[in-house]
């Protein structure tokens, strides 16, 4: 495994991209002089910048029956503001050579700008422009609707949407984790463009903001674009969410869907982020099935008995919830007996622990492959507001692999035994299985 990194390594070096700058990385804690924090990493040998914004709170902001608000809203926020409609606005970004994305997700809303330092000053002005000042034209408005109805209407259709739905209802019922964050078709139909307005008053405020910068500028410089770019942004935005209750109780539930083939996904209840063990669980997913053809889920169900060509286990510590999940496919004959094999390797990796040699096998891989994720500027501004979100100290990126590394045998197969549930997991299972009781 060490050699497959290192070549991977060597051929990056080989791309022009210098590995060994992830260690290297200064993280330098700025504040604007009207109060607005920000990480960033000057790098002045490319005249670009990144500039990652991040508002928590994301589609779990929505309002009751206005499902879908916060995800149009993202949506349509580039879709003219100002004086330019879509078309105008389309042109203004292309002709600066920058680009702005926008993703709506559980816990965060996120704006990223790439821009180029001469055309910095024109850029912050039109992203500006963007934030304080969308227009939301009902044009528009019925245009992107369209595309996520249509989207809507299409994962209806999809066995991995139907299961991702269903798991999702049963395991946080009616929070907002509970329910899709792009809303159903009837709930998207019925937001008008007051909705959209209130989401966009919601979400975005300086009381949830998070900000990376990485590239070709200065603390000061940085401090004075922030100020700027947000600082007429509303003080306090929406409440969040409380925390969910996740009810998950061991069994299978059986979604009925015309497919030759079944989708499973599978859970129990996690760990959170902040957890001291975490690190210890992060390791021990990776050994039983988030390690890819190394780990033992992949070994058993399809290495062995040809069941599946994939079967892969995560960690989804959210904001306001943490579930351990899985995700198998599967014959609907086959089905029934991959889930009892994952059910048995759960239940034998709970009770036996993992081996010296797969503890070792999981370090190497995964401090060798993190300086991989550093692999420009924009990723590295969104590590860092990732970092910042987390509560992480700025030092984090030179500590994490010596926080693997100090990892323990006994702590793994410990948190092995205190996390791992084989009868708290429960499978949603979407297809015509056979031989399985829902």
């Amino acid at each position: 495994m060490k050699v497959l990194v290192t070549r991977l390594a060597a051929c990056l070096v080989a791309l022009g991209l210098a590995v060994p700058a992830w260690a290297e990385i200064e993280i330098e804690e700025v504040t604007s002089p009207g109060g607005i924090d920000a990480w960033l990493v000057e790098d002045h040998s490319i005249p670009f910048t990144a500039l990652e914004l991040r508002f928590r709170g994301g589609t779990s902001l929505d309002r009751p029956g206005k499902r879908g608000a916060v995800n149009l809203m993202t949506g349509l926020i580039e879709e003219g503001a100002g004086d330019m409609d879509a078309q105008a606005y389309a042109r203004a970004l292309e002709s600066l050579a920058a680009t702005f994305d926008y993703d709506a997700g559980d816990d965060s809303v996120s704006i990223s700008a790439r821009f180029l330092t001469e055309n910095r000053d024109e850029v912050i002005d039109l992203l500006y422009t963007t934030l304080h000042q969308p227009r939301f034209d009902q044009d528009a408005v019925d245009r992107v609707r369209g595309q996520v109805i249509s989207g809507l209407r299409s994962d209806a259709k999809d066995p991995n949407e139907i299961a991702g739905e269903a798991f999702s209802r049963m395991a946080y019922g009616d929070h907002p984790y509970g329910s899709d964050g792009r809303g159903t078709i009837e709930s998207v139909t019925g937001l008008t463009r007051d909705d959209i307005l209130t989401a966009h008053r919601d979400v975005l405020a300086r009381d949830r903001l998070y900000v990376g910068a990485v590239g070709d500028i200065t603390a000061e410089e940085l401090g004075a674009l922030l100020d700027r770019l947000l600082a007429d942004l509303p003080a306090e935005g929406a409440p969040i969410p409380g925390k969910a209750d996740v009810t998950i109780d061991g069994g299978v539930s059986i979604v009925e869907f015309d497919t030759p083939q079944s989708v499973a996904l599978f859970g129990q209840k996690g760990i959170d982020r902040h957890d001291p063990d975490f690190f210890a669980a992060y390791i021990l997913n990776h050994i039983l099935g988030g390690g890819g053809f190394e780990s033992r889920l992949m070994n058993e169900v399809r290495e062995k008995r040809g069941l599946t060509y994939g079967v892969y286990s995560y960690l989804v510590p959210k904001d306001l919830a943490s579930v351990y999940m899985g995700s198998v496919a599967s014959g609907n004959d086959r089905i029934a007996e991959a889930i009892e094999v994952i059910r048995e390797v759960w239940s034998r990796t709970a009770r036996e622990g993992v081996t010296a040699e797969e503890l070792e096998q999981a370090k190497t891989y995964l401090t060798g492959a993190y300086p991989l994720r550093f692999d420009g500027n924009g990723r590295i501004a969104s590590i860092m507001v990732g970092m910042q979100m987390d509560d992480l100290p700025t030092d984090y990126i030179a500590t994490r692999n010596d926080k693997v590394e100090a990892v323990t045998l006994d702590e793994v197969n410990r948190v092995a035994r205190e996390l791992l549930d084989p009868d708290g997991l429960h499978f949603t299972v979407v297809g015509k299985p056979t031989g399985l009781d829902g």
